[in-house]
Protein backbone atom coordinates (compact mmCIF):
# COMPACT_ATOMS: atom_id res chain seq x y z
CA UNK A 1 0.00 0.00 0.00
CA UNK A 2 1.34 3.44 -0.95
CA UNK A 3 2.00 5.50 2.00
CA UNK A 4 3.00 8.65 -0.22
CA UNK A 5 1.68 9.82 -2.72
CA UNK A 6 2.59 12.76 -5.27
CA UNK A 7 -0.12 15.09 -7.40
CA UNK A 8 1.40 17.45 -9.91
CA UNK A 9 -1.22 20.04 -10.05
CA UNK A 10 -2.08 23.02 -12.30
CA UNK A 11 -4.91 25.10 -12.35
CA UNK A 12 -6.90 22.41 -15.01
CA UNK A 13 -9.84 20.39 -13.65
CA UNK A 14 -8.38 17.08 -15.03
CA UNK A 15 -5.65 18.15 -12.23
CA UNK A 16 -8.32 18.70 -9.34
CA UNK A 17 -9.93 15.15 -10.33
CA UNK A 18 -6.51 13.35 -9.95
CA UNK A 19 -6.46 14.84 -6.88
CA UNK A 20 -9.80 13.86 -5.78
CA UNK A 21 -8.80 10.11 -6.77
CA UNK A 22 -5.51 10.42 -4.66
CA UNK A 23 -7.68 11.01 -1.41
CA UNK A 24 -10.59 8.66 -2.62
CA UNK A 25 -8.18 6.01 -3.22
CA UNK A 26 -5.27 6.42 -0.89
CA UNK A 27 -7.34 7.29 2.29
CA UNK A 28 -3.88 6.42 4.23
CA UNK A 29 -1.40 8.34 2.93
CA UNK A 30 0.15 11.42 2.91
CA UNK A 31 -0.28 13.24 -0.18
CA UNK A 32 2.04 16.19 -1.32
CA UNK A 33 0.64 18.36 -4.12
CA UNK A 34 3.48 19.80 -6.84
CA UNK A 35 3.06 22.46 -8.66
CA UNK A 36 5.94 23.41 -11.21
CA UNK A 37 6.35 26.44 -12.88
CA UNK A 38 8.68 26.02 -16.27
CA UNK A 39 11.92 27.97 -16.87
CA UNK A 40 13.38 30.54 -19.43
CA UNK A 41 12.28 28.72 -23.07
CA UNK A 42 14.68 28.68 -25.78
CA UNK A 43 12.23 30.80 -27.32
CA UNK A 44 12.63 33.73 -24.87
CA UNK A 45 16.34 33.36 -25.35
CA UNK A 46 18.31 33.61 -21.62
CA UNK A 47 19.10 37.40 -21.56
CA UNK A 48 15.34 38.13 -21.43
CA UNK A 49 14.54 34.91 -18.60
CA UNK A 50 17.04 36.45 -16.46
CA UNK A 51 15.46 39.70 -17.02
CA UNK A 52 11.98 38.82 -16.08
CA UNK A 53 12.77 36.98 -13.33
CA UNK A 54 11.92 38.43 -10.58
CA UNK A 55 8.26 39.41 -12.20
CA UNK A 56 8.54 35.83 -13.35
CA UNK A 57 8.50 34.01 -9.49
CA UNK A 58 6.45 36.05 -8.09
CA UNK A 59 3.20 35.79 -10.63
CA UNK A 60 4.48 31.93 -10.33
CA UNK A 61 4.07 32.31 -6.45
CA UNK A 62 0.81 34.03 -6.36
CA UNK A 63 -0.71 31.41 -9.64
CA UNK A 64 0.48 28.33 -7.06
CA UNK A 65 -1.73 30.00 -4.35
CA UNK A 66 -4.73 29.73 -6.18
CA UNK A 67 -3.85 26.12 -6.98
CA UNK A 68 -2.64 25.33 -3.39
CA UNK A 69 -5.73 26.97 -2.07
CA UNK A 70 -8.07 24.66 -4.40
CA UNK A 71 -6.24 21.78 -3.68
CA UNK A 72 -6.39 22.00 -0.06
CA UNK A 73 -10.26 23.16 -0.48
CA UNK A 74 -10.45 19.77 -1.84
CA UNK A 75 -8.69 17.39 0.83
CA UNK A 76 -10.84 19.45 3.39
CA UNK A 77 -14.16 18.51 1.60
CA UNK A 78 -12.53 15.11 2.78
CA UNK A 79 -11.73 15.98 6.32
CA UNK A 80 -7.92 15.21 5.07
CA UNK A 81 -4.60 17.92 4.94
CA UNK A 82 -1.71 17.71 2.58
CA UNK A 83 1.41 18.98 1.83
CA UNK A 84 2.24 21.40 -1.21
CA UNK A 85 5.68 22.50 -3.15
CA UNK A 86 6.13 24.84 -5.56
CA UNK A 87 9.34 24.51 -7.95
CA UNK A 88 10.72 25.76 -10.85
CA UNK A 89 11.70 23.73 -14.11
CA UNK A 90 10.92 21.39 -16.66
CA UNK A 91 7.43 20.48 -15.50
CA UNK A 92 8.00 16.55 -17.11
CA UNK A 93 11.73 16.46 -15.49
CA UNK A 94 11.01 17.98 -12.08
CA UNK A 95 8.23 15.30 -11.13
CA UNK A 96 10.09 12.57 -12.38
CA UNK A 97 12.61 13.54 -10.37
CA UNK A 98 10.64 14.07 -7.07
CA UNK A 99 8.83 11.12 -7.61
CA UNK A 100 11.56 9.36 -6.24
CA UNK A 101 10.62 10.18 -3.07
CA UNK A 102 7.27 9.07 -3.24
CA UNK A 103 5.61 5.99 -3.41
CA UNK A 104 3.40 6.85 -6.57
CA UNK A 105 2.17 9.51 -8.71
CA UNK A 106 -1.34 10.72 -9.56
CA UNK A 107 -2.07 13.00 -12.02
CA UNK A 108 -4.34 14.25 -14.68
CA UNK A 109 -3.74 12.95 -18.68
CA UNK A 110 -2.64 16.81 -19.79
CA UNK A 111 -3.33 19.91 -18.62
CA UNK A 112 -2.65 23.59 -19.51
CA UNK A 113 -3.65 25.51 -22.89
CA UNK A 114 -3.92 23.53 -26.09
CA UNK A 115 -0.77 25.60 -27.39
CA UNK A 116 1.49 24.47 -24.20
CA UNK A 117 0.69 20.77 -24.84
CA UNK A 118 1.33 21.39 -28.39
CA UNK A 119 4.77 23.35 -27.99
CA UNK A 120 5.80 21.03 -24.37
CA UNK A 121 4.53 17.48 -25.60
CA UNK A 122 2.30 15.90 -22.83
CA UNK A 123 3.49 16.46 -19.24
CA UNK A 124 1.54 12.99 -18.69
CA UNK A 125 3.52 10.92 -20.73
CA UNK A 126 6.50 11.54 -20.21
CA UNK A 127 6.53 11.06 -16.49
CA UNK A 128 4.71 8.18 -17.29
CA UNK A 129 7.56 6.58 -19.25
CA UNK A 130 10.12 7.82 -17.08
CA UNK A 131 8.68 8.03 -13.33
CA UNK A 132 10.78 5.67 -11.10
CA UNK A 133 7.66 4.90 -9.28
CA UNK A 134 3.96 3.80 -10.36
CA UNK A 135 2.12 6.32 -12.31
CA UNK A 136 -1.90 6.51 -12.62
CA UNK A 137 -3.41 8.91 -14.95
CA UNK A 138 -7.09 10.32 -14.61
CA UNK A 139 -9.18 11.78 -17.09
Amino acid sequence: MASQILVPMDDSELAALALEHALDEHPDAEITVLHVVGGGSPMMGEAASVALADEVEGAAREQADEVFESARGIAAERGRELDTELAFGSPAKVIVERAAEFDAVVMGTHGGTLSERLFSGNVAERVFRRSPVPVTTVR
